[in-house]
């Protein structure tokens, strides 16, 4: 049988062939895949032609198509559809893809090709996308070490193979150490407390397991409640510790990796002439420098925490005044007490809200906004295979009736499927020999499954990052351009979360959430009073949330500022050590972030955590103009769409968000979005 990943897809739109690949078809495409796109530099290296922007330059950016159409459906699976033999397969192709890598970047003759364009780029004539691929392709090279000796080049590939391999070793250790755990219920009375959706889902989960009670697993739409809701102090603090102990010690020990990771990266960024990995990789970056990005944490720490102290001061004196019984608020005693407190300043809760947070209703929420303000359209289409049951496909659509893209997504937790919620692509955007390749977008999450007659019910947060992860697809979804390096999201990494960020904001406005949320077994529309309670309580606890995603920026950035060998260094205490002045709950041994932090240890984001509050100091801004004309004004969608959405990385970030917004991001609209800029509460 032909192997399904080594040719372009037959199906309508080029969807992939879900349906015929099998797990024994990834390693024989990788291989097959690497040779043609060796065979094609090959055959760049050997054009007798004088090297040219187009027999060089756009002649690389276009090859390995092959090799990128197998790893675009492998590595998105392997997040969301995983098993021990595609893991195998991951630890088998992993050091084949960076020794291709290394072949390309690392190889002189390509390299010379490449550098002669460039020098004389000012006399080429170039459209500025071209120029900018150029210039991109040209400082790939340099910082991947083609400016090394011999030696060097050689030590610096093995170091990049060694990096990659223990990356994905990390990611797996803290998806088995995640799904290793679970919590068996038997007593009725350990589940006071826990609303009715979860105790519902716990025993659904009991049953699966062939077990009697209730279960409850890490998984964060059932951690994340079970932590609010719980009222056995002792359960809720065999589940944080269980949570927040991922990664350290045992088989899934991921300490070792961490500062195995953190060396080699340090190694890797002195060879290439940079004081540290975080000078390497903010390079590339709005922010450009180390010290513009710790000025930036070390700034708004500074105005927070102070903020973040009342807010926790008053969770334990209501806590005390209510009968907590406990003489220290400890962290698996905070969200239960927030959540008490929250439930009688702003008479809301979780279990409120539910009911008129109906997945189905949701999704069909997040397509009435893009329609009204992009002109999209959403609609369902079987006429494509899936990868898994529960994955659904919508074909989008302009308001032209032209195909723009294909959606894929995929809401529930498996077995398989690592937490957390991101959007990806199976194919992004890009023009080759005059045809256009529209994108397959995909956005994964981890809602609560349906169980017996419940419906899929969303917090509010969840929906939140419902929007969040639907605007990151939106700029696939409308990404033009010629280059696919240079569109959708191929952006830099602390641009990349304003339009994702931005579209976070309509969760909080009521003539949008007037349009859809109605109670799933009534039909009633979501009261008034109740919508304001939402917008009330949105900044409820702004300080605490906000010092904990500085903390996760600052531990990212500690790790990614060594100038030190980490031989000997204890990676737990190390974090401790960084994370003390801004601590604002007990310290609890044996638990840390660093051993599970698959967003800079697995994921893309090493010396990058930063740009959430980066990005959010531009959604703040840029949110203000929405504002001002109108939440669906259709002139300020417009020009978003035009100058951030579809130019993806063809022009400086700094360029584009000026041409939308008329200047430089506003620093204090962050603060200002959150209610921080006063005087903080004793």
């Amino acid at each position: 049988m032909e192997n399904p990943l080594l040719k372009e897809s037959p199906l309508k739109w080029g969807a992939p062939r879900f349906d015929m690949i099998r797990t024994e078809d990834y390693l024989p495409a990788f291989k097959a895949g690497i040779e043609e796109a060796k065979s094609e530099v090959e055959a760049i290296i050997s054009d007798p032609a004088e090297p040219d922007f187009h027999n060089t330059v756009e002649a690389l950016e276009y090859s390995g198509a092959a090799l990128e159409r197998v790893s675009s459906v492998f590595f998105n699976l392997l997040e969301a559809e995983s098993d021990d033999m595609m893991q195998a397969v991951a630890e088998e192709v992993s050091p084949l893809l960076t020794g291709y890598s290394m072949y390309v970047s690392l190889n002189m003759p390509l390299f010379d090709r490449v550098r002669k364009v460039y020098e004389k780029k000012d006399s080429l004539g170039l459209d500025r996308d071209q120029m900018m691929l150029l210039e991109n392709t040209y400082k790939s090279f340099v910082r991947n070490g083609a400016l090394l000796d011999r030696q060097d080049r050689e030590t610096y590939s093995r170091y990049a193979e060694e990096v990659s391999l223990l990356s994905l070793s990390f990611g797996n250790n803290v998806l088995k150490s995640t799904n290793s755990f679970f919590l068996h219920i038997t007593g009725t009375k350990d589940l006071e407390g826990l609303p009715g959706y979860l105790v519902e889902a716990g025993r659904a989960a009991a049953e699966e397991k062939g077990l009697e009670g209730w279960v409850f697993s890490l998984d964060h739409p059932v951690y994340s409640p079970f932590m609010k809701f719980c009222r056995n102090r002792e359960l809720r603090k065999k589940m944080y510790m269980a949570y927040n102990s991922r990664g350290i010690g045992g088989d899934t020990d991921n300490t070792g990796i961490v500062l195995k990771m953190a060396g080699l990266r340090r190694k890797m960024a002195s060879m290439l002439g940079y004081r540290t990995y975080a000078d390497y990789v903010l390079e590339e970056n709005m922010a450009r420098t180390t010290s513009a990005v710790e000025d930036f944490l070390s700034d708004l720490m500074a105005k927070t925490l102070p903020y973040a102290r009342d807010e926790v001061s008053g969770i334990s004196r209501y806590a005390s005044e209510h009968g907590s019984g406990d003489d220290t608020l400890m962290p698996w005693d905070f969200p239960f007490w927030a959540e008490r407190c929250k439930e009688a300043e702003y008479s809301i809760n979780e279990e409120l809200l539910k009911p008129y947070f109906r997945l189905e209703d949701c999704i069909d929420a997040v397509f009435f906004l893009a329609g009204r303000l992009y002109g999209l359209k959403f609609s369902e289409t079987r006429d494509v295979p899936v990868y898994h049951e529960d994955v659904k496909v919508y074909e989008v659509t302009g308001d032209d009736g032209e195909h723009l893209a294909l959606l894929y997504a995929d809401f529930f937790p498996r077995k398989g499927k690592r937490g957390g919620a991101w959007m990806t692509e199976f194919r992004g955007q890009s023009i080759r020999d005059g045809v256009e390749y529209r994108p397959l977008v995909s956005i994964v999450t981890n809602f609560t499954k349906p169980a017996g007659n419940m419906p899929s019910l969303l917090t509010h947060d969840e929906f939140t990052t419902l929007l969040h992860e639907f605007g990151h697809a939106l700029h696939g979804i409308m990404a033009q351009g010629r280059y696919p390096s240079l569109t959708g999201t191929s952006v830099a990494r602390d641009f990349v979360e304003l339009p994702s960020q931005i579209m976070e904001n309509w969760a909080y406005e009521p003539g949008y959430l007037e349009t859809f949320a109605r109670d799933y077994r009534t039909g009633e529309p979501i009261p008034g009073d109740l919508v304001r309670r939402i917008v009330r309580a949105k900044n409820y606890l702004a300080g605490y949330f906000q010092v904990r995603q500085l903390q996760f920026g600052i531990v990212d950035m500690a790790w990614h500022t060594l100038e030190a060998p980490v031989e000997g260094k204890d990676a737990v205490s190390f974090e401790k050590e960084v994370l003390r002045p801004y601590s604002v709950l007990p310290d609890v041994q044996g638990t840390a972030v660093s051993p599970a932090f698959n967003h800079i240890f697995s994921g893309g984001y090493s010396a990058g955590y930063y740009s959430y509050k980066w990005a959010e100091v531009l959604e703040a801004d840029a949110f203000s103009l929405f504002r001002e004309k109108g939440i669906f004004d259709k002139g300020t969608a417009l020009s978003f769409r035009k100058d951030i959405l579809e130019k993806g990385g063809s022009e400086d970030p700094a360029v584009l968000y000026r041409n939308f917004r008329g200047h430089d991001p506003d620093p204090s609209a962050l603060m200002e979005k959150l209610g921080l800029c006063g005087e903080s509460k004793d």
